[in-house]
């Protein structure tokens, strides 16, 4: 009996565990059917509310994997428009100013965005540390602008972003930084006007960036769906970047009524708290403050170099240190007492560097806007008799001061030329320095390269024919 007892418990035991298998393959085959495989799994990925792409893998690897394929257009993706070295400078980081500090990159421009890189972008692929990447800038909503104002180089354009990133971009050569500039330009105003990208997947990539309340309730219910402590995470994210937005736009509000009654510089500077500048100041204006028709600021930086650069190896060729040009800038604004003999002031470079950034910074250049097309249509002139007394003729009408500024420095670089056997500075080396400098369009559009042309022909006929031009005597 007891035997019979024991047999009758096996077969129990053998049915039972016979029915747990069939019930666990049972299981099995009800989860791989397609409809099981939806309700269990949801993609992280939403293109539009209240829908989900097709399942993914539950392997985090392999999720992780699937969000970036779809939300970050792959390299290859980007079409490559234009790339170059040029001269960049960050000049904010998120509407933070930063210190201006110029550099060489290897610019890329692509469809949407711009990549910075300090060598050419193969070379920088290859030699790319782990998890280092280049600097890119995102072109969607972004503004474009020329920025004299913002550099003492010629040639500089800014690009800000909508997340407060401004960039400075630069070249000596004319028909390059043109053709950067349009290209910039095209790629921006294809893109979107406002701040948001075109992709959906991008957009919901960067939520926890967005302060938009329409973006919150537009995805509210997505959130919803989600687990609570990851509900929990985003919504706190969401709230706490749209406090930081409400700073900032209290912050901006308050520089904003700070600017419209802080007292304009005409103000300041009939109460004397501004002494009025000599850079960056018109040339009439110095004149008439020191009661001259040539500043003398100029007349002390020609005699500097007549005296110790005129054998100088490129001389008004080669700069000098900028950070001991921009000091001596400071002293003569402040109007301190200078002596160039000073040994602070030793490399000549120096004053021949501040001579010319005088002459950059004039708000209207040495000749006058409305003689420019003037200039330009006597040196176009095919007979040189009557080239030479076309410029006569104009710089004879020039005002006082710029006629005689024009004269002294022009008389002080045939000095330069003279001596060329030694400082290597022949007329043509002087008119490529002193050209653009001295010679602009008011508006400078597509005829940059070509206007560079005749500003250096301008300059170089000025010197080769200084004696008929401007009359035997020196001032």
């Amino acid at each position: 009996m007891q035997k019979s007892t024991n047999s009758d418990t096996s077969v129990e035991t053998l049915n039972s565990t016979r029915q747990g298998t069939g019930a666990v393959q049972m299981r099995i085959k009800n989860a791989n059917s397609h409809h099981d495989r939806l309700s269990q799994s949801k993609s992280m990925i939403l293109t539009d509310v209240g829908k989900v792409t097709e399942p993914i893998s539950r392997h985090r690897r392999n999720h992780s994997q699937h969000i970036l394929k779809d939300v970050i257009p792959p390299l290859e993706q980007l079409m490559v428009e234009k790339e170059g070295y040029l001269q960049k400078a960050k000049i904010a980081d998120g509407g933070k100013k930063l210190r201006k500090n110029w550099s060489t990159s290897w610019i890329v421009l692509s469809s949407r965005k711009i990549e910075f890189y300090k060598e050419s972008k193969q070379q920088a692929l290859s030699n790319m540390k782990t998890g280092h990447k280049p600097e890119s800038v995102d072109l969607c909503g972004a503004h474009i602008e020329w920025a004299k104002e913002k550099s003492s180089r010629k040639n500089v354009f800014q690009i800000t972003t909508v997340s407060g990133n401004e960039f400075l971009l630069q070249s000596d050569i004319d028909f390059i930084i043109l053709d950067w500039f349009h290209a910039i330009k095209n790629a921006i105003d294809r893109l979107p006007k406002d701040s948001s990208c075109p992709s959906r997947n991008l957009e919901l990539f960067k939520i926890q960036r967005s302060s938009s309340t329409e973006l919150l309730s537009h995805y509210d219910s997505d959130i919803k769906e989600q687990k609570p402590e990851h509900r929990k995470s985003l919504m706190f994210r969401l709230h706490h970047s749209a406090s930081d937005t409400s700073d900032k736009n209290r912050v901006k509000s308050r520089l904003k009524k700070f600017i419209t009654r802080r007292p304009s510089l005409k103000t300041l500077q009939e109460k004397g708290l501004i002494k009025d500048q000599i850079f960056g100041s018109h040339l009439h204006k110095v004149c008439e403050r020191e009661n001259s028709t040539v500043p003398w600021f100029v007349r002390q930086c020609i005699e500097a170099v007549e005296k110790r650069g005129l054998d100088v190896d490129g001389i008004y060729r080669v700069s000098g240190n900028l950070a001991t040009i921009q000091k001596l800038r400071f002293i003569v604004n402040q109007e301190e007492k200078l002596n160039l003999d000073d040994s602070q002031w030793e490399d000549i470079h120096v004053v021949t560097g501040a001579l010319k950034m005088f002459f950059r910074e004039l708000p209207e250049p040495l000749f006058p806007y409305s003689f420019f097309e003037q200039f330009v249509e006597a040196i176009k002139k095919q007979d040189n008799t009557t080239r030479i007394e076309a410029v006569k003729s104009l710089v004879q009408k020039l005002p006082p001061p710029n006629r005689d500024t024009m004269k002294v420095l022009f008389g002080h670089l045939t000095k330069i030329v003279a001596k060329a056997s030694k400082n290597l500075m022949s007329t043509q080396s002087l008119g490529i320095v002193f050209g653009p400098t001295l010679l602009r369009a008011e508006n400078e559009t597509g005829n940059m390269a070509i206007h560079m042309v005749y500003q250096n022909q301008i300059a170089e006929l000025m010197l080769s024919e200084y004696s008929k031009i401007f009359g035997s005597e020196e001032d």
